[in-house]
């Protein structure tokens, strides 16, 4: 037995890195009730229009340009601007650009797993598959 499954740890199930058709995230830091990840999304590429029910997040965009929809408005972030997506909001992340977005996201709240997306439009066709679970 490895040394990551005999500590318990995540890493013996998950890896770091996680590739999805919009770009890639990688998890940096989690403790209780927080969660950190460097999100880097492709030029001209979206993520899922979605909301959480038990976290809050917050965007800092380290390099190019992000279009942030946060319910029924839009903002354009630049380099080291950043925004709040409270607990419950409708949310989409974009990058209109021609390089490559990278942000830093501060994930808070009870529970953290990836299982609490609930998505309403997706470029990708995820949406029946969340709805689903």
């Amino acid at each position: 037995m490895t040394s990551l499954k005999k500590n318990d740890r995540q890493e013996a199930l998950y890896h770091r890195h996680v590739y999805r058709p919009w770009g890639k995230y990688d998890s940096i830091d989690q403790g209780h009730r927080y969660q950190v990840k460097r999100i880097t999304v492709k030029p001209g590429a979206r993520l899922s229009l979605q909301k959480h029910h038990h976290r809050a997040e917050h965007w800092i965009v380290v390099k190019g340009t992000a279009l942030v929809t946060r319910g029924s408005d839009q903002v354009l972030l630049s380099e080291n601007e950043s925004t709040y997506i409270p607990l419950g909001c409708t949310h989409r992340l974009e990058n209109p650009g021609k390089v490559m977005l990278e942000l830093i996201e501060v994930q808070s709240g009870a529970y953290l797993g990836e299982d609490d997306i609930v998505r309403f439009e997706d470029t990708y066709g995820r949406v029946e598959e969340a709805l689903e679970s």
